[in-house]
């Protein structure tokens, strides 16, 4: 996938999914959906072109230049801001349910070729609706097709409507789709209902609504080691600051990580998210044990999928009752596992 923080850096010309699509929940996708379509309709090549790039960095930073993949084309594109408009507007760091990283590995899985992150500042704030059109959409990205959800707004003070961005547009040629808000259970799907379930730990409920368990991604580090005194050894995971965490307890997870040969493509495990109280601890972790397992973990990426909330965080009054707890909470994980969840 090809990503950049430039729209003037982008690959031309372009199908846009356009919105903030953190979480890329079922709603997302279904925005995604047209975009796809008309960028391999109007595609005059068999199969579309795959930009890679080995450099981490790069991929976190954008590049300067962008390959030449040719002109004959439409390019599968994402287009959202960076940062999120919150935290713009409020000046306050918003956590994200998909940080940008996590974000290029979910869009790349639905075949989005192409992610630009539109850097929201004063100067694209003060943009009126038909100059984002103008400057954005049609000269910077040269947009055949635009899609977006019923609910988006853009423009200077979100004037602009999703039905004003139709109108706007077809004076350039450009088509948009507008896709009906989606539901699930007789609830809008969206971003703030994840979080919503998230921080209540209905772990269950946030994963219906995205579609996929909702996950976290970082790199053990070594931590005070307590987990290995009580025979419970864990991986302290070192996650972007910017991700959301869910309510602080105990859940039921699957561990992923393709790069170890000796770990299955899903490992069973519990997690704890908290501060460790029983021991006064202070700073915020998050610990994954996972079940039978015993090698060393430290240096590795590991994907951890949220399955079921079991407990919140508490003090116990010894090591010896967490310990007791634990084995409880990997006995109770099992048994969640072994029901064929």
């Amino acid at each position: 996938m090809w990503v950049t923080s430039s729209p003037a850096t982008a690959l031309t010309p372009t199908a846009v999914a356009l919105g903030n699509f953190d979480g890329i929940h079922r709603g997302h996708q279904k925005v995604i959906q047209p975009i796809l379509h008309e960028s391999r309709v109007l595609s005059i090549l068999d199969e579309p072109s795959q930009f890679e790039n080995s450099d981490l960095s790069e991929l976190l930073g954008g590049f300067s230049q962008p390959p030449d993949g040719g002109t004959d084309r439409i390019y599968a594109t994402m287009a959202t801001f960076h940062p999120h408009p919150r935290e713009f507007f409020s000046g306050q760091a918003w956590k994200l349910l998909t940080p940008r990283l996590e974000k290029v590995q979910q869009l790349s899985l639905f075949g989005i070729e192409q992610l630009v992150l539109l850097p929201f500042d004063r100067e694209l704030a003060a943009l009126s609706p038909q100059q984002f059109v103008e400057k954005i959409l049609v000269q910077q990205l040269q947009a055949t097709h635009v899609s977006v959800g019923a609910d988006f707004r853009f423009g200077h003070r979100r004037t602009g409507t999703s039905s004003d961005l139709k109108m706007l547009a077809s004076a350039y040629g450009v088509n948009v789709t507008i896709v009906p808000l989606q539901t699930s259970q007789g609830e809008r799907i969206s971003s703030s209902l994840i979080r919503q379930s998230l921080e209540q730990g209905e772990i269950q409920k946030a994963n219906r609504l995205l579609g996929r368990p909702y996950t976290l991604r970082g790199v053990v580090v070594k931590g005070q080691q307590l987990g290995r005194t009580i025979g419970f050894p864990t991986a302290n995971l070192q996650l972007p600051p910017e991700k959301f965490l869910p309510q602080r307890g105990v859940y039921c997870v699957r561990v992923g990580n393709p790069a170890l040969t000796s770990l299955a493509s899903s490992h069973l495990g519990v997690m704890n998210i908290g501060e460790r109280p029983t021991v006064n601890g202070t700073t915020l972790t998050v610990e994954v044990h996972l079940l039978d397992w015993s090698e060393d973990l430290y240096g590795q990426t590991l994907t951890v999928s949220l399955e079921k909330f079991l407990r919140p965080e508490q003090k116990f009054p010894s090591l010896d009752a967490l310990k007791t707890q634990i084995q409880a909470d990997c006995v109770a994980a099992r048994a969640f596992f072994e029901q064929g969840n």
